[in-house]
């Protein structure tokens, strides 16, 4: 309607080309002003979702560190009532009974206070289906505390469940209720103490009474029933983690004290030698863990992993592992490893996410060098080095897929090329730089390089075979993905074989086609011939002639030209004479060993087409002028054209072709005896 609205209002088609071109300026522009606008919101997005990031990691850190410092401060605290119960053990003993109502008056009482909160934890844990096998029954573990809360969604503030948690003297349980059994609930995560970290969030109505636990790498947020019970739930948290941190670290300072060494008993045999000495067991050293970068490793890892840095952590790692070298394996040693795997697990995963092809493939290949080496210093170089392929791999076909296909088949050959062996170029220097001391990692590269070749050759084969271009424009084609694979020449890389092995079924089905249509050609002119000599009428003609003759390697051409612009040959003879060399040429730029008895075959082939029509036409012309016109013709194509043909067939390939040869003594057999009746086949 608008253009019909257009077309009435109009004087003509210039004036509907005027407003064609404003509409398309109007539309380009706003195309531009619209890529302008995303392309700043882009940037306004990143810089807000980095200091973002910057801003949480800060506040992460902040209430770590108070944390640390409340927790100091009421270890210093202890430390001074431990001191002055040492010095008055009387005082010691009021103070805790006044602070302590539930200080246990006697070894029997204490005994019985153990037995009820584990009976208690017992029989709570029995409604909770699934955490049986979950939750090891040690004797120290008991019920601290536990209630009902409501989990939201740390995003978007949306009520997710309802759940039950119980906090015990070292975990951490979380339960959902079960819809339709009134008191069970069932299993849906336990965290340990030592990583669970307690943050309270403020109040912002109606979303008040909330507090979120920190358990990197995720987090929650839940709802107490009211203010009281939320102030219960942190007070109780950081109450809870503190004894454990006292208790772990008594238990250390423990286990570090040296042991006497048991006293022998005295031996009864006489036999026996005084001065035998005994060797010290591996059990009695001591490895010292109350070094404080030793104590706050694990929480320094988990620092560096939620600040994205992995050398730093990576660095850490490799400080506890060269000062736990030499010394024993104790259960100490065993924990703290334990501790410490886990984060190591953690700092894999995310150095394999920064790895994955879901990620930015921008950047090129040293985009990834720092994920990569950091994943070989924690002695994952099989992975880093899968990793970092499958990346390349998706990076490489990303920039194939978004090559826009020109109209012109060797324009778009040309920048697939460029783009593809440049890519293999650039990922095989950083896999040099990556992995040089992992000399195990580059048969991988190798099987990827074959398997990025295939998805090229795919990409090649599609737009220069399937289309049905010319031979001449698939030998260029091909011509110039050879050059460029003789690039990587630079790096000790030769992949021509492979390109060859994947091009061959589609150059043989070329050649063959345009064979085919050679000798339905020549078999066409052939049924028209006339034996009558050329006449080119213009001297430009007969100069175009000769030189596209001497072109296709035929240097005694004159000999075979007449008064003013005649040919003494056949225009059948000559156009096959052109047609075969021509084809020949641009057989030989797509040769290679595979495709020699291919192209000797489609040869001999298109040249029995006219051998046996020169042979049938001896025989049966009666005319003497006409019958000496077809022996000059003959004798051209037996004297000059196929030796032409295999000299420049033996150029090409580099050795002679005996098919070829034996085809011209044939030929010569024939022009003896021209009278007879067999022919050549």
């Amino acid at each position: 309607e608008y253009v019909k609205q257009l077309s009435q209002q109009s004087d003509g088609d210039r004036d509907l080309q005027e407003h064609r071109q404003r509409i398309q300026a109007l539309s380009e522009e706003t195309a531009q002003s619209l890529k302008r606008n995303v392309y700043q919101n882009y940037r306004q997005f990143i810089e807000t979702a980095r200091e973002i990031s910057y801003l949480e990691s800060e506040m992460y850190q902040l209430s770590h560190i108070l944390t640390e410092q409340k927790g100091i401060m009421e270890a210093v605290t202890q430390a001074l009532l431990l001191q002055a119960d040492r010095d008055d053990p009387a005082l010691g003993a009021r103070r805790a009974a006044a602070t302590d109502p539930f200080l246990p008056l006697s070894a029997k009482e204490a005994a019985a206070s153990e037995e009820g909160r584990q009976r208690t934890l017992t029989t709570l844990l029995e409604k909770v289906e699934g955490c049986r096998d979950l939750l090891p029954e040690s004797p120290g573990k008991y019920l601290v505390y536990n209630g009902d809360l409501v989990e939201y969604d740390a995003d978007h503030m949306a009520q997710i469940q309802r759940v039950h948690a119980f906090l015990m003297n070292d975990c951490l349980l979380v339960a959902t209720a079960l819809p339709n059994r009134r008191g069970a609930y069932r299993y849906d995560a336990l965290y340990p103490l030592d990583g669970l970290a307690v943050v309270n969030v403020k109040d912002n109505p109606p979303m008040k009474d909330m507090f979120k636990l920190l358990m990197f790498p995720e987090s929650r947020i839940f709802q107490a029933e009211n203010a009281k019970i939320k102030k219960e739930w942190l007070e109780v948290l950081e109450e809870t983690k503190r004894n454990r941190a006292l208790s772990e670290k008594r238990r250390l300072e423990q286990e570090a004290l040296p042991r006497p060494a048991p006293t022998p008993p005295e031996s009864t045999n006489p036999f026996e030698e005084d001065d035998e000495e005994e060797e010290p067991s591996a059990e009695e050293e001591v490895v010292d863990l109350s070094l404080e970068w030793v104590q706050e490793l694990p929480e320094d890892l988990d620092v560096c992993i939620a600040q994205r840095d992995f050398e730093g952590a990576v660095d850490l790692l490799d400080k506890l592992n060269e000062y736990l070298g030499d010394k024993p394996v104790n259960q100490p040693v065993k924990e703290l490893r334990a501790k410490v795997d886990e984060r190591v697990r953690q700092l894999t995963d995310v150095l394999v996410f920064e790895l994955s092809p879901d990620r930015s493939l921008r950047g090129g290949p040293r985009a990834t060098r720092r994920a990569v080496s950091q994943l070989i210093r924690l002695g994952q170089s099989t992975k880093a080095c899968e990793l970092f392929l499958k990346n390349r791999a998706a990076a490489v076909q990303t920039a194939i897929r978004q090559l826009r296909i020109e109209g012109a088949t060797l324009l778009y050959i040309h920048k697939l090329c460029h783009v593809f062996f440049t890519s293999l170029l650039e990922t095989a220097r950083e896999f040099e730089t990556d992995f040089a001391g992992n000399n195990g990692c580059y048969s991988a590269f190798v099987v990827w390089a074959r398997s990025s070749m295939r998805m090229f050759v795919d990409a090649f084969s599609k737009q220069v075979f399937d289309s049905k271009e010319s031979l001449s424009t698939a030998a260029e084609c091909v011509k110039v993905a050879k050059e460029h694979c003789k690039q990587l020449s630079e790096i000790g890389l030769d992949l021509t074989f492979i390109i060859h092995a994947l091009l061959v079924k589609d150059i043989k089905g070329a050649l063959q086609s345009y064979k085919d249509i050679i000798i339905e050609a020549t078999k066409h002119r052939n049924s028209e011939e006339m034996w009558r000599k050329m006449n080119l009428m213009t001297p430009e003609a007969l100069g175009k002639l000769r030189e596209e003759m001497r072109s296709c390697g035929v240097g005694n051409f004159d000999q075979y030209t007449g008064d003013d612009c005649w040919v003494n040959l056949s225009y059948t003879v000559v156009a096959f004479t052109k047609q075969t060399m021509a084809f020949l040429e641009e057989a030989l730029k797509l040769y290679f060993p595979e495709l020699h008895m291919v192209l000797l075959e489609s040869l001999v082939e298109i040249i029995l087409v006219a051998v046996q029509h020169v042979d049938y036409s001896l025989r049966c012309e009666q005319d003497p002028e006409k019958k000496a016109f077809i022996r000059q013709n003959a004798s051209f194509l037996y004297e000059t054209v196929l030796p032409v043909v295999e000299k420049r067939f033996e150029e090409g390939v580099g050795k002679p072709a005996k098919q070829l040869q034996d085809l011209r003594n044939a030929s010569r057999l024939m022009r003896v005896n021209p009278e007879s009746t067999t022919s050549v086949v």
